[in-house]
């Protein structure tokens, strides 16, 4: 028998939530809220993701995990973000910008 496959929002859903942040889904992607920081995530491209907001995740299959992370960097958007590769087994990596490329505060 096949595994069930846990949709990508979910995942990102559950990826924050055991990071310690309250999760609440706003619109098209979710807020996460730890503290002072709200990051919103999605699971969208960065053409079609909303640009409100200073901290960004964008949570992607593993297999193309590391061509949006390429997309963000020749993009330099003018928020902080991060890319977030799921695998097929629910295991993730954090893939971060290089410091250089982040705006400046």
């Amino acid at each position: 028998m096949r595994p069930v496959t846990t949709s990508l929002v979910e995942e990102a859903k559950s990826i924050f939530q055991q990071l310690g942040y309250e999760v609440e889904e706003s619109g098209t992607e979710l807020r996460a809220t730890r503290k002072w920081r709200t990051v919103y995530v999605t699971t969208a491209t960065p053409e079609d993701a909303p640009t409100h907001g200073d901290l960004r995740c964008f949570v992607a299959r593993a297999d193309r995990a590391y061509g949006l992370r390429e997309t963000l960097l020749q993009a330099t958007p003018a928020y902080d973000w991060a890319v977030i590769s799921v695998d097929e087994d629910g295991d993730y990596e954090v893939l971060h910008p290089d410091p250089d490329v982040l705006p400046a505060p």
